[in-house]
């Protein structure tokens, strides 16, 4: 099978977490044989944005990771029919400029002979839904949404069961626990400040229980600004600045244990998605702790998998409990690493795309088999 897939950036992980998965799945449908083509723009926010901090060295993590991979880059005019051309699946991710996301369709429209699917990662369809029915997706044959929660807007919005739930996943490949286990010391945070939509929630189950429990806690990610900074250093954080990707799991490796976050938006308006660096987490076998989140769709075993606070005095006691006994860290790193392998790899993402794909073709072929 021929697939194409229009993102944001393949090269980038700057601010952009759908890299990530998008990476990983890429690949893994490569490693099975499949033939990808991945399409970016040149002028894509995330790159620039790298390239501006970083230089063309901060590339150089992603490209050691992956290899087989080499997006091409289009400019304002791209020729979309020659890049569609001989696919059997076209997949436009969310994060591209409408007017792409118009022009795709009108080249299924107009003769194109391959499934035509829209990717929505993002919180934006209940946070700025305007800007999302702005979209054309009129000439499209499906919606892949990374949680349940998504594909009910969705099915609102008329698409019925042309949406499909596609959870992101961790990368196995890159995302696994050190070969050999080396000292681990305090905490990690991986995650960007974005627009201080979960700063209270971050002082709240993050940073002061890391500072009451007296573990040191180390910050990555971009898009701090100086309120922000202050603040962990109120509490005895360090920012370590942005962190390729491909280079997070030899950190996790260093840090008893992680802590999840998640954006406001995704525990109160999409319950159930749990964005990729649980994932990733999990797969590193590095114990995890969670503010307040619903695992609708039974993705995990909490309090199997990873332990969850229900405010701050309960995260501190909880990281204080996982700095003090190697037994109960060990068994969850084992219990989360266990899930992952078992449900949620960028291989059987693979495996479910090449699902869906397969069943938009019979769909198509049976539909033109009653015209005819």
């Amino acid at each position: 099978m021929r697939i194409v897939y229009f993102t944001h950036s393949l090269s980038s992980c700057w601010n952009h977490g759908n890299a990530h998965f998008v990476r990983g799945v890429l690949r893994e449908l490569i490693a099975r044989g499949h033939e990808v083509a991945a399409w970016e723009p040149a002028d894509a926010w995330s790159l620039g944005n790298l390239l501006k901090d970083h230089g063309p060295e901060g590339l150089e993590a992603w490209r050691a990771a992956y290899p087989e991979l080499t997006p091409q880059a289009y400019g304002r005019e791209p020729d979309l029919a020659q890049a569609c051309d001989g696919a059997d699946v076209v997949i436009v991710h969310e994060w591209n400029d409408p007017e792409l996301v118009a022009a795709l369709g009108r080249v299924r429209r107009q003769g194109g002979r391959f499934s035509l699917l829209f990717h929505d990662t993002h919180h934006r369809a209940v946070s700025a839904p305007d800007e999302m029915r702005a979209y054309d997706l009129s000439d499209y044959d499906g919606v892949l949404a990374f949680g349940e929660s998504l594909a009910r807007v969705y099915r609102g919005w008329g698409w019925g069961d042309r949406v499909h739930v596609w959870h992101e996943a961790a990368d196995t490949r890159l995302f696994r626990p050190p070969e050999h286990e080396g000292r681990r010391e305090g905490l990690v945070w991986i995650g960007n400040w974005g627009d201080g939509e979960r700063t209270a929630e971050l002082k709240q189950f993050l940073l002061a229980p890391a500072a009451a429990a007296g573990l040191p806690l180390d910050v990555h990610g971009v898009r701090y600004p100086e309120p922000a900074l202050r603040l962990l250093a109120q509490y005895g954080a360090t920012w370590r600045g942005w962190l390729p990707n491909a280079r997070a799991p030899e950190v996790f490796a260093r840090h008893l244990a992680t802590v999840h976050v998640p954006r406001r938006f995704y525990a109160r308006r999409l319950p159930g998605i749990p964005t990729i660096r649980v994932f990733e987490a999990l797969a590193c076998g590095v114990p995890l702790v969670c503010a307040p989140w619903s695992d609708s769709e039974t993705l995990f075993r909490p309090g199997r998998d990873y332990l969850v606070a229900g405010d701050g005095e309960e995260m501190t006691r909880i990281l204080g409990s996982l700095a003090a006994d190697p037994d109960l860290r060990a068994e969850l790193a084992a219990s989360g690493l266990e899930t992952v392998r078992a449900r949620h790899t960028c291989g059987h993402r693979a495996d479910e795309l090449i699902a869906i794909a397969d069943g938009l073709r019979g769909r198509a072929a049976q539909t033109l088999e009653r015209a005819l």
